[in-house]
C-alpha cells in the first residue's frame, strides 16, 4: 500500500512540475495577440509604497483605461497615440505623454512580438509564473515593463513599469474577463469621465 501511494504522490508530483513550466516568447506574444477586448479589477502599488485599486480596460491595439477607486479617484487614458492623466485632486490640467514613450506601449502594440532583436531583456521562470521584461529595442531609455504569466491557461496577473527615471509602479491584476463590449469612447483622452 505504501508504495502505490509514493508511486501516486511521485506521478502527481511529476505532472504538476510538468505543467508548470516557463512559456515561450511566442507563447506569450500569441497570448498578447489574442486579447482584443478586456477588463478586470486591479491593485497597484505605487513608487513611495501607496497602494490604490481600480478597474482596467484594454482594447487592443493602442487602447487602455484605468478608473481609480475612491478616495484616490482619478483617471489614466490611452488612446489616439496618446496617455492621458487626470487628477482630480490636483488644480492642474491633465498631464499628457506620447504613448509611444512608455513602456505600456509594448502590450498595446498592434502585433505583439516579443522575439524581435533586443525587445525582452529578461526571461525567467520562478516555479509557478514566466516573467518577461521587455524595453522598445530602439529607445531604451523610456524604460520597460516587466510581466508576469501564469499558464494551463496563459494568463497575465501582474506588470511592473520601470520608468526611466528609476521609479517603479506594479499592477496587480485580478483576473481579465476578455472579448467583451467596450463603448470605444472611453478611450477617448478628451473625454476622461464618459461612462462606459
Amino acid at each position: 500500500m505504501k508504495r502505490i501511494a509514493l508511486a501516486l504522490i511521485l506521478s502527481v508530483s511529476s505532472s504538476v512540475a510538468w505543467a508548470a513550466e516557463q512559456l515561450t516568447l511566442s507563447e506569450i506574444s500569441t497570448y498578447l495577440n489574442g486579447i482584443t477586448t478586456a477588463e478586470g479589477k486591479f491593485t497597484q502599488i505605487n513608487d513611495d509604497g501607496s497602494l490604490s485599486t481600480g478597474k482596467l480596460f484594454l482594447h487592443r491595439p493602442g487602447r487602455a483605461r484605468f478608473e481609480y477607486d475612491p478616495p484616490n479617484g482619478g483617471t489614466v487614458v490611452a488612446g489616439a497615440g496618446s496617455v492621458v492623466i487626470h487628477d482630480p485632486k490636483s488644480n492642474q490640467p491633465p498631464e499628457t505623454y506620447p504613448l509611444k514613450r512608455t513602456p505600456l506601449s509594448i502590450i498595446l502594440a498592434k502585433t505583439v512580438d516579443l522575439g524581435q532583436a533586443n525587445m525582452v531583456v529578461g526571461h525567467s521562470f520562478d516555479g509557478t509564473s514566466t516573467i518577461v521584461r521587455a524595453q522598445d529595442p530602439e529607445n531604451p531609455e523610456y524604460g520597460s515593463i516587466e510581466l508576469m504569466f501564469t499558464g494551463d491557461p496563459v494568463e497575465l496577473r501582474k506588470w511592473v513599469i520601470h520608468d526611466g527615471a528609476g521609479g517603479q509602479t506594479t499592477v496587480i491584476l485580478g483576473g481579465l474577463t476578455t472579448e467583451i463590449s467596450l463603448n470605444s469612447g472611453i478611450f477617448n483622452p478628451e473625454r476622461m469621465t464618459q461612462d462606459r
